[in-house]
């Protein structure tokens, strides 16, 4: 038993580490694509603020992936180490061929994959009637809403494009429900607030950098030289690229911390979910290590094939996927860096229109985003049933 608690650790570790070396490229892509930094800098920089975001917000997160998933009472720390093999086989796979997914949704789909070949889908935790019920409604209320500003914006400035009316209900939808979650008035978790902020997320990104770089290029067209702002955001965006690696911290460190605490609880070393202090600066450290050895095709692909962008749309995108990271944090959420600093990169470059952003290379990392969760937990599934002929 304690080589499979030792041999859990060790992996949810590797995990972390594996996580920092692919999410390296969310991070630092914009630093680096606007020249602000060099990559070992800018990859040193982050590593340093990851390690202080968990200690800045509560182990939420961390609950949430060692309970919010599959069923605790199946949970065992052997099964706990199938769905690490199978979630981090999939994450270097992608980290080695340069694909940038999802670290939080490859272990939250290797659980799901060793839990489902555990006990069943009756495994898993999912939302109940009324969860579902609340989502809709408030989900509607967005929907309508944003269509109705929307239009009426687009009826104000003679563009009368029925796809304002979609993405103004797009938008109406993600901003709608992480309200009600501030609020108290919806309470989502598990694995229905990881499917349901796959979409979300990005879209808060892509809004608050498309927003924050349109009033930027306003500001720009009435305030000093170009060459003077550009000097002045390259100097902010360190400190939107520090709020980013501390965002990153907060969210994806505490995968491992919620492993680690859910093999130590199962194991019976601890009688509650509370994260141990140890477990916490472990996991930290992992993280932090992996970022500082980079990660070099995933950074190619988020630096300088998404979008061209400068020091001011960088400062806009590191800030915004900061926020929507930090935010999220706030609420327990596991979601992914990938896809907050991917929409925020979007955001900040369709304010040159949107021919200025490159939608076959979006394609192909959505591609990677929807499959994710099914792909890590079929290689975790099949990792279970081949273990069980043994």
């Amino acid at each position: 038993m304690e080589i499979l608690i030792i041999a859990g650790i060790t992996l949810a570790l590797l995990f972390n580490f594996v996580n920092g070396l692919n999410d390296a490229a969310n991070i630092v892509a914009t630093t680096i694509a606007t020249k602000v930094l060099t990559p070992i800098k800018a990859i040193g920089l982050a590593a340093v603020f990851i390690l202080i975001g968990p200690l800045l917000f509560t182990t939420a997160v961390a609950k949430t992936v060692g309970e919010g998933i599959v069923d605790s009472s199946i949970l065992t720390p052997s099964l706990i180490l199938i769905g690490l093999v199978g979630s981090v086989s999939w994450l270097y796979f992608c980290s080695h061929v340069g694909i940038p997914v999802s670290a939080s949704h490859s272990l939250i789909g290797g659980i799901m994959g060793a839990g489902i070949g555990a006990g069943g889908f009756v495994a898993l935790i999912l939302p109940t009637s009324d969860v579902i019920a609340d989502f809709i409604s408030y989900g509607l209320i967005g929907v309508i809403g944003g269509a109705i500003i929307f239009g009426s914006l687009s009826y104000l400035i003679g563009d009368r494009n029925p796809m304002y009316l979609v993405m103004g209900g797009l938008i109406g939808f993600a901003a709608a429900i992480p309200a009600s979650m501030f609020l108290g008035l919806i309470e989502i978790r598990g694995i229905f607030a990881v499917a349901i902020f796959i979409i979300i997320s990005p879209v808060l990104g892509f809004l608050a950098a498309y927003t924050m770089a349109g009033m930027i290029m306003r500001f720009l067209s009435r305030a000093g030289t170009p060459e003077r702002m550009n000097y002045i955001f390259k100097k902010l965006q360190i400190g939107a690229t520090a709020l980013h690696a501390i965002g990153h911290g907060a969210n994806d460190a505490q995968n491992a911390m919620g492993i680690i605490t859910a093999i130590l609880l199962s194991a019976g070393y601890i009688s509650t979910f509370e994260v141990p202090l140890w477990v916490i600066i472990a996991s930290c450290g992992a993280i932090s290590l992996g970022t500082l050895l980079g990660g070099v095709r995933v950074i190619d692909k988020m630096a300088h094939k998404i979008t061209k962008i400068v020091p001011y749309q960088g400062f806009s995108a590191s800030t915004s996927g900061g926020l929507v990271l930090s935010a999220m944090s706030s609420l327990g959420i596991p979601v992914s860096t990938t896809h907050a600093i991917t929409g925020s990169i979007m955001g900040v470059g369709a304010t040159q229109g949107a021919s200025a952003v490159r939608w076959g290379v979006v394609r192909e990392i959505v591609a990677a985003w929807i499959i994710t969760v099914p792909a890590a937990a079929i290689v975790s599934y099949s990792f279970y049933m081949f273990i069980s002929f043994f």
